[in-house]
């Protein structure tokens, strides 16, 4: 399946087609019914504005409503949706400031620390009094409820759904118990000072309520519980879901500002621009570029911030890939006018000079640089054998949108004519975002990516483990982890394994940056722009916090 442009220039508003005609169908089918969902709802506010209900209606960029039972499926952006709306982790993310990165606070721990005579061993002290929306109490006996319900294969309520989400993102749990009612240990594999921000992807559900539901967990998608400051009252899948504000959520300042949010999927970015300029939604992520000028003459603000994130190409270095041959990996890097790329998203992205920006402290010293050098890339091609007249031929999977790959097919059309003319022909499987997370989370050894040698997954890199950890250690090659292409230098996981072993943040950034510096230099990814995570708000939404994360607080968005 192929993606193709159906316009003539790069800063007109492009409509994309699938070749596939049933599919292509499929899409605008989706797209009116969206539609429609959204004038129902514009319809609805006005029916409820007699009672004084608040209402937020969100237009986000995914092509349906993320998993709703407690782990999310369509990655990190998609916790904002369905993740802290209805539940909690045990460690949190500060999700209320802007003008700096955010830090661990406490979630339903109100804290967390290793044991000194025992490096792998971490006690959490669980907050006590908080309820789950079903009345049932949150305690130890939850919490181990639910790490076996992702971990434990042979507990009744495993669901291999949601542990498909979060099991590689909690790679280094060995084991757990219940120490008392307020209290669980979690023992890990090995020494690893990074584990609390592994926390922050596992979230709590509630025991009772899936009692209650008979033990199903597709009844438990539609009749959630959690402790999270919304409470899930309607869900259409592909259309809608409506959050109401729990009143008697545990933290008072995390309570909702509005009545209700609803959340209506709209994969396609003119859509998105267009629903939000006809007043059908009142705030939208990721607005088509060309039309930001539009929206800004209409009255919409345009919010966007640094975001630890970068949009990449993740390559197979296995054997029998091309990529095995750095100087290809690194033609690839030279090929890209990154700053065109970032015209192309009318100046919402920054380019990329490794996986994280040169103002972290993880960066480092590269010796390698990534920048626009069109013959040194033709240079390194020939070397290895291929040109225009005799190109290299292999296939990426792709996303065709979703919250977190920014523009997915009109960059990656651009891109391909980039690499095709340093004699290098991409064909693109296009796929939905969570189809594609799937392909990512079995590995490029898996026979489900067979004949494929890159992945588009976006990536945050918001903290050790998320930026350098889980995608270049060789003890997180896929499926353990998302070291998706198999990559593995001895130099870096020693890097990697000794900043684990410390507690000390300095030398953890002092490791960090020189394993940084050799990935850069091994040209490991093809890495292209940062996201800035650009928002377009109604001007009747007066409240809007967005965070340096993929993570944003929901509870923050008001009209007063």
């Amino acid at each position: 399946m192929q993606a193709r442009r159906m316009c003539l220039f790069w800063h007109q508003p492009c409509i994309f087609q699938l070749r596939t005609p049933a599919d292509g169908a499929y899409f605008m089918r989706k797209r009116i019914s969206m539609l429609l969902a959204a004038a129902a709802f514009a319809a609805g506010l006005s029916a409820t504005s007699a009672l004084a209900e608040t209402i937020i209606r969100y237009g986000i960029s995914m092509a349906d409503i993320p998993q709703t039972t407690g782990q999310p499926d369509r990655g990190a952006g998609a916790y904002q949706f369905s993740a802290y709306t209805i539940y909690d982790p045990l460690v949190a993310w500060e999700m209320d400031v802007a003008d700096r990165p955010g830090k661990l606070v406490p979630g339903l721990a109100t804290e967390w620390k290793v044991d000194e005579a025992d490096k792998t061993k971490w006690k959490f002290t669980l907050r006590k009094g908080v309820k789950f929306h079903d009345g049932s109490e949150f305690n130890a006996d939850a919490v181990i409820w639910n790490l076996d319900k992702v971990l434990n294969e042979k507990a009744p309520q495993f669901d291999k759904r949601q542990s498909a989400q979060v099991k590689t993102r909690l790679p280094s749990v060995a084991s757990y118990a219940k120490i008392d009612d307020s209290t669980v240990e979690i023992t890990t594999k090995t020494v690893d000072s990074f584990f609390p921000y592994q926390m922050l992807w596992f979230l709590v559900s509630s025991p009772a309520q899936y009692e209650k539901l008979g033990k199903d967990w597709d009844k438990f998608a539609s009749q959630p519980s959690g402790t999270g400051p919304f409470k899930l009252t309607k869900l259409v899948p592909r259309e809608l879901a409506e959050l109401s504000r729990n009143a008697d959520y545990w933290d008072k300042k995390r309570l909702p500002k509005v009545d209700k949010i609803v959340l209506i999927p709209m994969p396609e970015a003119l859509t998105r621009t267009n629903a939000l300029l006809a007043g059908q939604v009142d705030l939208i992520e990721t607005p088509a570029p060309d039309a930001v000028p539009q929206l800004k003459a209409a009255g919409m603000k345009i919010v966007d911030n640094v975001t630890p994130h970068v949009w990449n190409y993740h390559l197979s270095v296995l054997p029998g890939s091309p990529w095995t041959d750095i100087r290809l990996r690194k033609a690839l890097n030279l090929a890209i006018d990154r700053e065109a790329v970032v015209g192309l998203m009318n100046g919402l992205a920054k380019p990329a000079k490794g996986q994280v920006d040169p103002s972290s402290p993880w960066f480092g010293k590269p010796a390698f640089e990534l920048k626009y050098d069109l013959a040194a890339a033709k240079k390194l091609v020939a070397e290895a054998g291929y040109s225009r007249e005799k190109p290299l031929k292999t296939t990426f999977i792709i996303a065709q949108g979703g919250t977190g790959q920014m523009l997915s097919l009109p960059m990656n059309e651009f891109l391909q004519q980039s690499f095709k003319e340093i004699g290098i022909e991409i064909d693109f499987k296009v796929v939905e975002l969570e189809t594609l997370y799937t392909h990512w989370r079995k590995g490029a050894a898996d026979e489900i990516n067979a004949g494929i040698t890159s992945n588009n997954i976006a990536y945050v890199t918001s903290d050790p483990l998320y930026a350098i950890v889980r995608f270049f250690h060789s003890g997180q090659v896929a499926p353990v982890g998302v070291n998706w292409g198999g990559y593995k230098n001895p130099k870096v996981d020693a890097l990697i394994d000794e900043a684990k072993q410390n507690f000390d943040v300095a030398k953890q950034d002092e490791l960090l940056a020189q394993a940084h510096a050799q990935i850069v230099d091994d040209a490991v990814l093809v890495w292209v722009v940062h996201d800035t995570n650009p928002h377009a708000l109604s001007p009747k939404v007066k409240k809007f916090v967005q965070a340096q994360h993929w993570f944003q607080d929901l509870t923050q968005i008001g009209l007063e």
